[in-house]
């Protein structure tokens, strides 16, 4: 585990902690379960992304993101429901809406706002170690949770994942390396997550999803994620059967994050 991961899990332990002080487990759980409309108002992420790839095009998860440890503000001008509607308008299958306050400079208020903002599906995209965390997930109306190899037990996953079953989400498994790949698999969910990025030196190279690509069944969907820079990287992986993209950073930059989706997925 690297040292901005350990350091980010001990703030989110202080994080779940404090939030229980203020609202009880017992009573999120109680809010959550006994509002039916939450369920009944859920989109299918997994659905979202099979369908647009069933179309022969891209499946593009377009991520909502402020800022980040590695870069600082990537996005001065902050606007999640015009960057949601702008994603909606040029193309994306789903989005992934960071809540991390602390290093990414996230917040639910933004998951909330982007997704009032489309039709499309949403991921929480935080570091979920507690149960807690996937039900307040499903009370801000995220449609998908991330849970992240690096940061879990084989046991934790399994709770998180079931919890969020439980609830109607759909789940997101990254890992970025063959041994956590493996462990990844002893999910039930689909959606894999392949993370370009080295987490100890922080380079990213696309080679690690088609290094890893054939560990993966055929019943599971391979989502690359990080180090999708340029048209010719869609193509590779494209040519290798990858259909499914996470994106941020390179929408981010730019004025019209649909605009640059659009352009680099064309």
């Amino acid at each position: 585990m690297s040292d901005i991961l350990r350091r980010i899990l001990e703030v989110k332990a202080v994080e779940i902690a404090e939030a229980r002080q203020q609202l009880p487990f017992t009573a999120l759980q109680q809010q959550v379960e006994s509002n039916q409309s939450l369920r009944q108002n859920r989109r299918s992420f997994e659905g979202a992304l099979r369908a647009r790839i069933a179309e022969g095009k891209a499946g593009v998860i377009a991520e909502v993101k402020k800022a980040s440890p590695s870069k600082g503000i990537i996005r001065p001008d902050f606007k999640p429901a015009e960057i949601a509607r702008s994603y909606e308008r040029h193309g994306a299958a789903c989005l992934s809406v960071l809540t991390d306050r602390q290093f990414f400079q996230g917040d639910p208020a933004y998951l909330e706002q982007a997704r009032s903002a489309c039709q499309l599906p949403v991921l929480r995209k935080d570091f979920m170690v507690d149960p807690y965390q996937v039900y307040q997930a499903a009370s801000w109306g995220a449609d998908c949770i991330l849970l992240i190899v690096a940061a879990l037990s084989d046991v934790q996953m399994q709770e998180l994942e079931a919890c969020a079953h439980g609830l109607g989400l759909d789940v997101l498994v990254e890992s970025h390396c063959p041994e956590e790949l493996e462990r990844a698999l002893r999910l039930k969910t689909p959606l894999i997550g392949i993370n370009n990025r080295d987490l100890r030196t922080f380079e990213t190279s696309i080679q690690h999803t088609l290094d890893m690509l054939p560990m993966l069944p055929g019943d599971r969907l391979a989502v690359t994620e990080s180090g999708i820079r340029t048209r010719e990287d869609v193509q590779v992986m494209r040519q290798h059967g990858v259909h499914a993209f996470l994106v941020g950073e390179a929408f981010m930059r730019v004025p019209e994050p649909g605009g640059e989706l659009a352009r680099l997925f064309a």
